[in-house]
């Protein structure tokens, strides 16, 4: 019998956490959300907060083993994975499991995993550790190619490269834009494909897997831009999509809900990326699902039953992006916004904006997905971040 409430430490307090939290405070949760900075989004719904550096090992030790939560759950890959293994160790439950999360947060070693050990479909790709070796690796995968640091996130250090003569500058970038010390870069075939897809795939206590209806998304520079619920897919092309994220995520246990990326290459399913956590285009799911990918996720990670999974209207959702650094920020044009009809929107509450950091999101509904795409374009394009 599962007996609540249960305290739920939440590592990483973005917008996404900041869903989770809601969630599952709806389920009389207490949660402590923890981040490098105070008064991250999560935090502002918090019970409690612990503000220090997630990568010092010592520290997130430290801070668990003093609150003693029910489940632990990384929402966000700058993390001491080494600290959570010995915390699960000990017994402490991370979600999805200690392994899920370090092997997801290396590009190299989920991509290793997917491609050599379990023989998935992925891009062609090769790794350097310094200029000569990219530009060894570049040449037999034709240009252009794909130049991304091993370990980064929301797209930062990634770059397209059309000739030789841009590897020197995609090495810089991928360097500069790496999370941690290390320089190790992956270099990939650029695939031409019809659509990226994300499929939200839950695993439960009991070892059944769901997934949600495919949600289609366009990146810019490796960072979701807008997404829709329901992606068109053939039966075959989401066949072979959930065997590939069942494959993957069985592999690396534990419970919770998967975002699983895929390219569609006309046929062909291609494997992107994985991350063991609710997903940025999966923000769609609170307009348009039954039950959002945040919710779907506490009642894996809580134990509790998923009678159905449905969407429920097509829907879309567009980033609102800051165009400078600010110190402080406010927003204008929100009661604009709110004037299309069945839409929504949420601001991060981000205490601080750079170019191109996500301060919120449009969500809308619609007849059918093009309608919803246009009226969250709208939506979000009535927005202005300004100096607070």
């Amino acid at each position: 019998m599962t007996v609540f409430p249960k305290t739920v430490m939440l590592l990483g307090s973005g917008e996404l956490g900041k869903e989770v939290v809601i969630a599952a405070q709806r389920l009389g949760c207490r949660v402590i959300a923890c981040d490098r900075y105070a008064g991250a989004p999560a935090m502002q719904v918090a019970d409690q907060a612990e503000v220090f550096p997630m990568t010092d090992a010592a520290m997130l030790q430290d801070v668990v083993r003093r609150h003693r939560p029910d489940v632990v759950i990384p929402e966000i890959e700058a993390l001491a994975v080494d600290a959570l293994q010995a915390l699960e160790d000990e017994g402490i439950q991370v979600i999805p499991t200690a392994r899920a999360t370090a092997v997801t947060m290396n590009r190299d070693r989920i991509r290793d995993l997917a491609a050599d050990e379990l023989g998935l479909r992925t891009a062609r790709f090769a790794y350097a550790t310094n200029l000569e070796e990219l530009k060894a690796a570049a040449a037999p995968l034709g240009f252009p190619v794909v130049v991304k640091p091993v370990m980064s996130s929301s797209g930062k250090g990634q770059s397209v490269v059309k000739r030789a003569e841009e590897l020197d500058a995609a090495w810089s970038t991928a360097i500069s834009g790496a999370r941690g010390s290390g320089e190790r870069v992956i270099v990939e075939e650029f695939l031409r494909f019809e659509l990226e897809i994300t499929l939200l795939t839950i695993r439960q206590a009991d070892g059944t897997t769901l997934f949600c209806p495919p949600i289609g998304h366009e990146q810019e520079g490796g960072d979701y831009q807008c997404s829709w619920q329901p992606a068109a897919m053939t039966d075959a092309q989401l066949e072979q999509a959930q065997a590939m994220a069942r494959k993957v995520t069985e592999n690396l246990g534990g419970v919770g809900l998967f975002g699983v990326e895929f390219f569609l290459c006309g046929d062909e399913v291609v494997f992107s990326e994985l991350s063991p956590r609710p997903h940025d285009t999966g923000l769609v799911t609170l307009a348009s699902q039954n039950l959002s990918e945040f919710e779907l996720h506490l009642r894996a990670v809580l134990g509790l039953p998923i009678p159905a999974i449905r969407c429920e209207q097509p829907s879309a959702s567009r980033v609102i992006l800051a165009s400078e650094q600010l110190a402080a920020v406010q927003f204008s044009g929100v009661a604009d916004a709110l004037k299309e009809p069945e839409s929504q929107l949420l601001l991060f509450g981000k205490p601080n904006a750079r170019p191109g950091r996500r301060m919120g999101v449009a969500l809308a509904r619609g007849t059918d997905v093009n309608d919803a795409r246009a009226k969250a374009d709208r939506a979000a394009a009535c927005v202005q971040v300004l100096p607070g």
